[in-house]
């Protein structure tokens, strides 16, 4: 039940991603936005969803399911840490294609998914190891209820404003 839980603020991210996604051209997608000639410093959607790609392996992994497909990449791993910087890519030359980062994203949540769906509800009683986090999520299903829902959520809600910004309108 716990799992089926998680899953669902999982796919309810990534389906508002999916909308958030139309309309967004690949030559915007890893801009600042711009607005009366002064750029916006603020995540753009190649960032959010590059690094909202980097969770479902651990969400896998503290499972002890395989998560061996949907690794990211050492260049995954550097470009969207956690303690990256948003960079504004002009060129088109910082990061990867958007598909190559929608793909990895949506690929990614959908294992997590079929993982969580899978399992019981004491696996989700584990202690969490990781240092940073644990005191503010005890068990791996806290984090994983985070990485999925509400840290998503958050990003997806920068996405949204990003939109706004570009002059792409609401989602």
């Amino acid at each position: 039940m716990i799992g089926s839980m998680i899953a669902d603020s999982a796919r309810m991210s990534v389906g508002y991603a999916e909308r958030l996604l139309k309309d967004v051209s690949a030559s915007q997608f890893a801009r600042f936005a711009e607005v009366d000639g002064k750029l916006i410093e603020s995540n753009h959607p190649a960032f959010i969803l590059g690094h909202l790609s980097l969770y479902p392996s651990r969400v896998v992994s503290e499972l002890g399911a395989d998560a061996s497909s949907i690794m990211p990449s050492s260049k995954f791993e550097a470009l969207f840490a956690p303690s990256a910087t948003c960079l504004d890519d002009p060129e088109g030359k910082l990061y990867p294609a958007m598909n190559e980062i929608t793909d990895k994203f949506f690929a990614a949540h959908q294992v997590a998914i079929d993982v969580l769906m899978s399992c019981d509800d004491q696996a989700f009683a584990a202690a969490n190891t990781n240092e940073r986090l644990k005191a503010k999520f005890a068990t791996i299903g806290s984090a994983h209820a985070f990485y999925l829902g509400g840290h998503a959520m958050l990003h997806m809600g920068q996405f949204s404003a990003w939109r706004r910004a570009m002059g792409i309108g609401a989602a």
